[in-house]
């Protein structure tokens, strides 16, 4: 008989075995704040299906009966408990009514050393100031579908691992390297050091179109910057060029994401004639 998981019926919302999935919506208690107990929420049959497959080690699985059951293929021989609730109860623990009706937490693995990761990188995206978490799980998303070898967050950035920017990147931020630059922005001198050639997306006049930019050749990093005040002054002078989206008359720039999925994009394809 084969094993799926270990399945455990909760009914009482207060049962201490739900912990990892208590209160989402408190700030002070979410169990996903790195000072907190700082576990990583999968959310949804296909990010919780992602979270499985990554590295992150798997402590359980919380959700309807029909939710879990439709993971039982990628369930089977996992030694972790998958809590079964009523919808009402798993609205109480977690603090909401959960349309996608299961959840399943993982602990953070070690962080990634930042030297590791540009001396094993060709195409890295590297943010500052990037706080908005759905625009940080969409940039994982689309670095993770254009090709990208991972991202390093600079001076400001919010967690890639926090909930909603997992969810927002379907799952993708699990499967993509990142790593944090703590010496902003001395530490893009690592940059330098490894061969890359850094380029800022600024909406600058002077700055080279991004289809001219020649992306593509050799080790590449392209910084960008948050909504509204975009690459600090310190950042725009660490770089080797400054590249910008051409835009229609009337309108100065794209969200930050839409305008990385532009850049990672041109990273992959043949500088145009």
């Amino acid at each position: 008989m084969r094993c799926v998981a270990r399945l455990i019926e909760v009914t009482d919302p207060e049962d201490p075995a739900v912990d990892d999935f208590r209160d989402l919506t408190t700030a002070d208690r979410r169990p996903d704040r790195p000072g907190g107990r700082g576990l990583v929420i999968g959310e949804g049959r296909l990010v919780v299906e992602r979270l499985l497959d990554s590295p992150y080690p798997l402590r359980g699985l919380l959700g309807e009966r029909r939710r879990i059951d439709a993971l039982s293929g990628v369930l089977e021989g996992l030694d972790v408990p998958a809590y079964i609730v009523e919808p009402d109860v798993l609205a109480k623990i977690v603090g909401f009514h959960l349309n996608r009706g299961v959840l399943a937490v993982a602990d953070r693995p070690p962080e990634t050393d930042p030297a590791w990761l540009i001396e094993n990188s060709r195409r890295l995206a590297v943010l500052e100031g990037v706080v908005d978490h759905e625009n940080l799980g969409a940039m994982f998303r689309n670095a993770a579908g254009l090709g990208l070898d991972g991202v390093l967050l600079g001076r400001g950035c919010s967690d890639p691992l926090y909930r909603r920017s997992v969810r927002v990147s379907m799952g993708h931020v699990l499967r993509v390297p990142f790593a944090r630059l703590d010496d902003w922005p001395a530490d893009l001198g690592l940059l330098e050091a490894a061969g890359f050639r850094v380029a800022a997306l600024a909406p600058r006049s002077g700055a080279v179109a991004v289809s001219k930019a020649d992306l593509s050749s050799g080790k590449v990093a392209v910084l960008l910057g948050s909504e509204g005040p975009g690459l600090s002054e310190q950042a725009l002078e660490a770089a080797d060029l400054t590249v910008g989206i051409p835009m229609a008359r009337g309108v100065d720039s794209l969200n930050v994401a839409a305008s990385a999925a532009i850049v990672f994009h041109a990273m992959g394809q043949e500088t145009a004639d």
